[in-house]
């Protein structure tokens, strides 16, 4: 495998260009040695609050519960947690300086939207290799242009000085090597009406292929085994890092032409099948890809009422119909709500660039660099969707990822509820290894013939 030192550099072309870029550096040793002392490996506040009302981090929740296994899928290890009070239309003006615009917007526009709050635990936990390789990038990595230079990390900027050196936190962290899981997607309308969709996905990182090119994140496929209209439609997608130096390579393979043909289009406000337009290509795995077309501020830290640890959600014993899938907003008793500390950063769209959303404003979890809300406004920057990103921690894996993705659209009331997987029996598989020909878009065609 190439070393990946000339990762993510293009900021000669960047200046020929005329690209604005954020000013940043690479941290020095003495901040580097905080990583592990009074910051998490992850960058975050070791300390609790003040108020003690979020504790301290000491290491998360880095094994399964005893007697688990993976066919009973991710039991709740805080079963006996009670509600500490629920927020609703009713008292939320109560709790607003801890409630994003979006919350505060879901909850007046909505009846059966409410947060039942919860005791904070910190349980995101990595592998240690993850959190050493962290502390020994954090001196030799520094932003160039739109991504970075100086090799690979999980987090490359765990102390991050502007807002694109965050959101680049989120981008490649650590998601267990690689994974194969199956899941169900819903997009309900605004009267309930509501379709299945199910989807086999395979993504493994570089880390974990026999070979990869120089700038290359990952690979992913995706097969869509129902409805019958997308039966046997497959992607491929060969990600970059720096998605603006290197354009994002995939091909779709279409069942009914039987096919494969290049996707140049699965990137920034396209719109995907199986979404009914409720989310774009960006805003798979809350945000992914080049993010270029806006300028990208660090507005600070903060303590806000999160979705985390929703391991209700994995109940097994859940049916689609008669628990989870509501009008306007997924069952609110199955989604848990704790109070942590987030990184704001907020983005504007360029004036020379296009896109749906005029102005994004995300919201990271500073134990993970997670992405748990998106709030997402429209080019005259009226905020128009809400995406609620319910956290747990993959205990036997040692992975703090989506228990859900919830793309809720304000204006006509319509969500789109995915990655879920209840009435699933495969469990989900990390630390999966593969061989680069399996990727390649000669293979499409074998996997999706029905």
């Amino acid at each position: 495998m190439k070393t990946m030192t000339s990762m993510l550099a293009f900021a000669v072309t960047a200046a020929l260009l005329g690209l604005a870029t954020p000013a940043s550096a690479k941290l020095s040793d003495a901040e580097a040695a905080r990583l592990g002392a009074d910051l998490t490996p992850m960058g975050a506040e070791k300390a609790g609050n003040k108020d003690g009302t979020i504790p301290a981090w000491t290491g998360g929740l880095c094994a399964p519960p005893a007697g688990w296994t993976a066919a009973q899928g991710y039991v709740d290890p805080f079963a006996g947690d009670k509600v500490l009070f629920t927020i609703t239309k009713a008292n939320a003006a109560q709790y607003k300086d801890k409630l994003t615009p979006g919350a505060l917007a879901m909850l007046g526009k909505y009846d059966g939207f409410k947060m039942n709050v919860y005791q904070t635990r910190r349980t995101a936990c990595l592998p240690q290799e993850a959190y050493d390789l962290i502390k020994s990038m954090s001196t030799k990595i520094d932003l160039q242009g739109f991504g970075f230079t100086g090799g690979f990390s999980y987090a490359p900027f765990p102390i991050p000085k502007n807002g694109l050196e965050a959101l680049w936190n989120h981008v490649p962290r650590y998601l267990g090597g690689g994974v194969v899981r199956q899941f169900n997607t819903f997009p309900v309308r605004s009267n309930g009406d509501y379709y299945k969709i199910t989807t086999e996905e395979r993504r493994v990182f570089f880390r974990n292929l026999d070979q990869a090119k120089d700038n290359l994140l990952g690979v992913f496929m995706s097969l869509f085994q129902a409805p019958a209209t997308l039966e046997g439609t497959v992607f491929l997608v060969h990600e970059p890092i720096d998605q603006v130096k290197e354009t994002r390579s995939a091909w779709i393979y279409n069942s009914g032409q039987r096919r494969v043909r290049r996707a140049p289009d699965l990137s920034y406000d396209n719109v995907n099948d199986g979404t009914e337009g409720l989310r774009t290509t960006d805003q798979f795995d809350a945000f992914n890809g080049a993010p270029d077309r806006y300028d990208w501020k660090l507005v600070g830290k903060k303590e806000i009422y999160v979705p985390y640890n929703s391991y209700k959600l994995s109940d097994k014993k859940l049916k689609y119909k008669q628990d989870v899938i509501r009008t306007n907003t997924p069952n609110a008793d199955l989604i848990r709500y704790e109070l942590h500390r987030v990184w704001e950063i907020e983005g504007n769209l360029k004036p020379s660039s296009k896109h749906i959303y005029g102005k994004r404003v995300f919201y990271l979890d500073e134990d993970s660099w997670t992405v748990l809300y998106e709030d997402a406004y429209d080019t005259r920057k009226q905020l128009w969707r809400v995406s609620i990103h319910p956290l747990i921690q993959f205990y036997d894996a040692k992975v703090p990822w989506y228990r859900a993705n919830i793309w809720h659209d304000l204006n006509n009331g319509s969500y789109l509820m995915s990655n879920i997987d209840n009435e699933i029996k495969t469990p989900w598989s990390f630390g999966q290894r593969a061989a680069w020909g399996d990727f390649q878009p000669d293979a499409l065609r074998r996997i999706g013939t029905k």
